[in-house]
């Protein structure tokens, strides 16, 4: 024991000398800035990362050549971050968030015109009434249809579902988010419960065709399963789904949809609750073509393409650690039209008032292949 005790000692005090000259790098690395400050040239130098790299690499010999890279490379992003922290380097990106709260109302409007995908009593629907008083709602028939509503100024917002705790994400709001400029500016998650409907005077052993949505489908596998002769037909909307049993003459189909829509479309309900999890949410957005942060925003969404080279998502992953941001939610999503590239999907939790916010969005824009901002924004979640 007094041997490693020994060890200890002395990788003690050569961390004290280690701290001694970060903190002079440090220093060092502050005068840099304020020469490109002063210089009008850029703080990311590639060239200069480069050569370092290759001469500590050179320095510490082939058995620790890997690790010394691994460890200056971390060095050198501390020091970018903390030259636009001394800065305070405002990118365009930051710039409009500041903008946008301080010219954002300070409360959320109760009316509007939003667009939703399905018809009356889709969960959609049920979303826009916890997120607005007095919504004047227009249903499309896809997705698509939303965000073109919004992109073009037919509807000032558009609500449309993102996740389901059972399901998982909806993959073609993804997939349209690159596609489209705007931002969230608000969020809810609705609880989820599915309802079996038919045609009154229908039994449950009549049933030979199911309609509903993939997700809601996907939301009730178990279920289904114990109807292993029914065909399963995938419909745009759960709400469409009861619609159209209501509209056919057969009674011998159904539709998994809301409690609600049993009433809307005169229907009966065969089961309740048929859902594999009580515990099933969906999360929506809401978004705008305009950018709107309002007051008490501390929920942010961002879309990354890294570098496609080793470490790159590493290298993001250590800006949250560094800024104590806590990640909620990492999603990736091929690129079209490129191989094997993906996009990143991040949610984080921090205030947008906070200066670990800015610094950290600053940092990305600058640095990253493609930075997209999709807003900051609160979820209503009771």
């Amino acid at each position: 024991m007094k041997e490693i005790e020994q060890y200890r000692d002395q990788i003690n005090n050569i961390d004290n000398e280690l701290v001694s000259l970060f903190k002079e790098r440090m220093e060092l690395a502050g005068r840099i800035a304020a020469y490109k400050r002063d210089n009008n040239l850029p703080i990311y130098d590639s060239a200069r990362e480069r050569e370092l790299l290759n001469r500590v690499s050179d320095l510490a010999g082939e058995e620790l050549e890997r690790y010394t890279r691994i460890l200056f490379s971390m060095l050198m992003d501390i020091s970018r971050s903390y030259q636009h922290k001394l800065l305070h380097d405002r990118t365009p990106v930051s710039m409009q968030i500041k903008e946008a709260v301080e010219n954002t109302p300070e409360l959320f409007p109760e009316k509007a015109v939003v667009a939703c995908q399905g018809t009356e009593g889709a969960y959609s629907q049920l979303a826009c009434d916890k997120l607005f008083s007095l919504p004047n709602i227009m249903y499309f028939n896809t997705f698509d249809s939303v965000f073109q509503a919004v992109n073009k100024g037919l509807c000032r917002y558009g609500v449309l579902p993102i996740e389901n705790s059972t399901a998982g994400s909806v993959t073609r709001i993804y997939d349209l988010m690159q596609e489209y400029k705007f931002s969230i500016v608000r969020s809810t998650r609705l609880k989820v419960d599915h309802t079996l409907l038919a045609k009154h005077g229908t039994k449950l052993e009549d049933i030979r065709e199911v309609f509903s949505h993939e997700q809601a489908i996907r939301q009730c596998t178990e279920f289904l399963k114990a109807m292993p002769n029914v065909k399963i037909t995938v419909c745009e909307n759960t709400a469409m789904a009861a619609k159209m049993v209501s509209e056919t003459d057969r009674t011998d189909c159904a539709a998994i949809s809301s409690r609600n829509c049993a009433e809307l479309y005169s229907l009966s309900s065969l089961k309740n609750s048929i859902q594999d999890s009580d515990c099933n949410f969906t999360r929506f957005i809401c978004i705008s073509k305009k950018l709107e942060i309002y007051p008490g925003a501390e929920r942010t969404s961002i879309m990354i393409v890294t570098p496609h080279k080793p470490g790159s998502l590493y290298k993001i992953m250590s800006k949250f650690f560094a800024l104590d941001i806590n990640l909620t939610k990492l999603e990736s999503r091929p690129i079209p039209g490129r191989d094997f590239e993906f996009m990143f999907y991040f949610d984080i939790d921090v205030s947008v008032y906070s200066p670990a916010f800015l610094q950290l969005i600053s940092e990305l824009e600058v640095q990253m292949e493609e930075f997209q901002y999709l807003g900051s924004y609160t979820e209503i979640v009771s």
